[in-house]
């Protein structure tokens, strides 16, 4: 047998012993019991917002770099006929959070959750979620991004089973003032709003960064929810500060982040490269702490893409229930 076949069997019956593991957790089964052989894999779930089933390299995009991406898929399993649960992110994190079709929870009746009359309206934190069962079985789980399950602090994501969390709550924030709409400050760490210059995308990628330093020195299984905001609206890439100042100066029941007058395909593609850039910088922390053998790495979308997208040789967008709004890479 050649040193190549005999990898390939090690990889085939750790891919399986993985896959028996997070069934069983999904299950609620108690691992703790295990073979002390198992080594419980860590996961690193990668979300982003609102990108086209064909807004990447791999899938066909043109025009843009995505070597990390295209990297994930190269090495790994390239689903070509993926899916998401819903067509917008409230929705679709309900069911990835509690593994439950969406409509069984109130919140998850939110397309998505937004305004001042649902503030009592988001995840129950009694409900069991996948980092709280997680947890059960002597995992830490941080959460690092969007949330869009409910305000803070009732609804935290500390409330639901991460340990910590660093983002915003809401739908969308601009990625240089970090406020929602009407100019509402929305960044945390854990349940404290903080104030932090930067643009959003790198932010995540810092945290994100740290957290994999921090668990590869506490040697204990970790799940990393790492929910980027791009590519989603208020477009703005990597230099765009001018048009964040826009619109933040945009008066009271004006579009704000929702600026529909804003946007070009060139600013959309460089929003998903310098993601693509932050999720470089991740894979090489999981190499750099020696964490990528035993590490899960998830990248998908929480819905299909929206009006800069690529969704050839499919129609539709985000909100609608066609190829384009639910298929994803």
């Amino acid at each position: 047998m050649s040193s190549l076949e005999s990898h390939l069997i090690s990889r085939r019956e750790m891919l399986r012993g993985t896959a028996i593991g997070m069934a069983a957790l999904a299950l609620g089964e108690d691992l703790k019991g295990a073979s002390p052989a198992a080594k419980l894999p860590n996961i690193v779930f990668i979300l982003a917002d609102d990108l086209g089933y064909a807004d990447v390299g791999c899938y066909g995009r043109t025009g843009l770099n995505t070597p990390a991406i295209d990297k994930l898929a190269a090495n790994g399993v390239k689903f070509l006929q993926a899916y998401a649960n819903s067509a917008v992110c409230t929705a679709t994190r309900v069911a990835l959070m509690t593994g439950r079709y969406q409509y069984r929870l109130e919140v998850g009746l939110q397309e998505p959750l937004a305004g001042p009359n649902n503030a009592n309206v988001g995840l129950d934190p009694a409900h069991p979620t996948l980092p709280s069962l997680l947890r059960k079985n002597g995992y830490s789980s941080t959460l690092v991004g969007k949330w869009h399950l409910g305000a803070l602090p009732k609804f935290s994501p500390l409330a639901s089973g991460y340990d910590h969390f660093y983002g915003f709550k809401s739908g969308a924030v601009d990625y240089y003032t970090h406020s929602t709409a009407g100019n509402r400050p929305d960044l945390w760490d854990d349940d404290a709003p903080v104030q932090q210059a930067g643009y959003m995308t790198d932010l995540l990628g810092n945290r994100a960064v740290e957290v994999l330093q921090r668990y590869a020195n506490s040697k204990q299984p970790f799940m990393l929810s790492l929910h980027f905001s791009a590519p989603h609206f208020p477009w703005e890439a990597p230099g765009d500060e001018a048009e964040s100042a826009r619109l933040a100066k945009a008066p009271a029941g004006a579009e704000g982040i929702f600026h529909f007058d804003g946007g070009t395909q060139k600013t959309y593609q460089r929003m998903i490269e310098a993601m693509d850039g932050q999720i470089g910088r991740v894979l090489q922390a999981l190499d750099a702490n020696g964490l990528t053998e035993n590490t899960i790495v998830v990248f998908t979308s929480d819905n299909g893409g929206e009006r800069f997208s690529n969704t050839w040789p499919f129609t539709g967008k985000k909100t609608e229930l066609l190829e384009g709004g639910l298929r994803i890479p």
